[in-house]
């Protein structure tokens, strides 16, 4: 499903270069959960980017189900984003004065879908807040408000989760119940992607991959 094969990313500022990954190769498999660990300024984010298309690479190949995606338009990466790619953000990025079930509905708005409401439904009872639809964020705790992010990530059907940081603002408790939910996605079937520091975190996934300075030091099933 995912191919990185000799990925560099290297960003310029006049006379400056960082390179944020340098020849990183890396494959993922359909229906693996893996945790891309590692500290500030390891490569990490700047791969999730590039895994999630919101970048390309500066040189190698990126293949997403045997597509190039670093030879494809904005319009096609953005479709790629919104139908193969559902994404969970540490921040939960929620409209504040929208109800739950209006968040979840927004990546359907875009992409012009039909029966909105209804699926948008069946994603919230998934997470196990069908009871929580007319919420407002401000009226959810954040183990809730984050059940809602995955909602939303899962309600276009994508083929692959790309968690950042998913249980950074969350307790210890919430932390667990969040983390339970990936798992459960992934035994039905996704594939799931987290990106993180925490071990703790870590620890819910089948394969840890690390990075530091821009490479893979370490690829561990587990």
């Amino acid at each position: 499903m995912i191919e990185l094969d000799h990925v560099s990313k290297v960003y310029r500022t006049g006379t400056m270069e960082l390179r944020a990954l340098d020849d990183v190769s890396l494959r993922i498999a359909d229906g693996e959960l893996v945790a891309i660990m590692g500290p500030s300024g390891s490569g990490k984010s700047t791969m999730m980017n590039i895994l999630g298309c919101l970048d390309v690479p500066t040189s190698g190949t990126y293949l997403l189900d045997g597509i190039d995606v670093g030879g494809l338009s904005d319009n096609r990466l953005a479709d790629i984003r919104n139908t193969r790619i559902g994404f969970v953000f540490q921040s939960f990025n929620l409209l504040p004065r929208t109800s739950a079930i209006r968040n979840v509905e927004l990546p359907m708005v875009y992409s012009g879908t039909r029966n909105r409401r209804g699926r948008a439904r069946r994603a919230l009872a998934r997470v196990g807040l069908a009871d929580r639809a007319d919420h407002k964020p401000n009226e959810l705790s954040g183990g809730q408000q984050q059940r809602v992010a995955v909602a939303r990530a899962l309600v276009t059907d994508p083929t692959m989760i790309l968690a950042d940081e998913p249980t950074g603002n969350l307790d210890t408790a919430s932390t667990v119940d969040v983390m339970n939910l990936f798992v459960e996605l992934n035994e039905s079937g996704r594939t799931v992607v987290l990106i993180t520091h925490e071990p703790e975190v870590a620890e819910f996934a089948r394969r840890v991959v690390t990075l530091r300075d821009g490479h893979i030091v370490s690829d561990e099933r587990q």
